[in-house]
Order: C-alpha cells, then structure tokens, then sequence
C-alpha cells in the first residue's frame, strides 16, 4: 500500500485550474453572484423607483469587488482597512470596528454585499459612504479635460 495520499501525491492536478485561470473563475463567480443581488435590488420597490438604479449598481459592484480580496462576499476588517487606506483615510482598528458595526446587520464582523447596497442607497449617512463617494469625486477631479501642453526639450528638468 503506498504511503499517505496514494500513488499520485506530490503530482500536480494540470487539470485544475490554478494561478490566474483560478482567479479569473472565483471573481466570475463572484460578478455572478453580486450579479444576483443586483437583480433583486431591481425588483424591490423601496429601490427601484431611482431611474439610474441600474448604473449605480453596476459602480457598486465594481467598487464592492475591487476590496473583497478573498472573493468569499463579505469585507471584513482587513479589506475595510486596505480600502480606506487606499483611499487616503486611514482609520484605527476601532474606527474600523465602528464602520464595519454600523454597515452589517449581522455579526458585527464583516459586512456582506447588501449591507453595502443598503449603505450605499439608503437615505441614512453612514460615514464609509461619505468616504466612498467623495473618492469618487475626488477621482472625477483629477481626470485631465485635454492633453498636456506640450514642452520644449530647453523646458525639461
């Protein structure tokens, strides 16, 4: 009887998927299921009277995705601290605590998909929707409307 794990451990499966096909195939599954809550956003009356609900779910998505770095739905405490960062609004672990408890109606923990679409669409001012929407202003701000100036080679450092 070979040892532990068979005669093929130590081998690797070529026929799972692994590096960036492996990623590609979690954050396709992911869209999806975002893709799913989006749908039922659509459908629920208390949302769905907003006439660009559609786009905005869209940015959401993209936004909600680009900080669930594991793929497994929710933002816990470390993906919120990575977001924030990034943004240029560092907080302190019980900051973070506080956002995250004021987000989630679940554990207190992580917050999921749609605490973050109740957040972002909701009337109430929660402070990680200020933060998010004025990065995106902020981000509107810096695109250049037109092409440098162009330089003389004399003008160059």
């Amino acid at each position: 009887m070979p040892g532990a794990g068979g005669p093929w451990r130590g081998y690797i499966n070529f026929c799972a998927p692994s590096g960036g096909k492996a990623f590609g195939l979690l954050k396709a599954q992911q869209e999806e299921r975002l893709d799913e809550i989006n749908k039922q956003f659509l459908d629920d009356p208390k949302y769905n009277s907003d006439e660009d609900l559609l786009s905005k779910l869209e940015a959401f998505k993209k936004k909600y995705m680009e900080f669930d770095l594991n793929g497994n739905g929710d933002i816990d405490i470390m993906s919120l601290k990575r977001m924030l960062e990034k943004l240029g609004v560092p907080k302190t672990h019980l900051e973070l605590k506080k956002l995250i408890k004021e987000v989630s109606k679940g554990s207190g923990e992580t917050f999921d998909y749609s605490d973050f679409l109740r957040m972002m669409l909701g009337k109430r001012s929660a402070i990680l929707k200020m933060i998010l929407m004025y990065e995106e202003k902020a981000r509107e701000q810096e695109k250049p409307t037109c092409p440098p100036a162009k330089k003389a080679i004399s003008e160059l450092p």
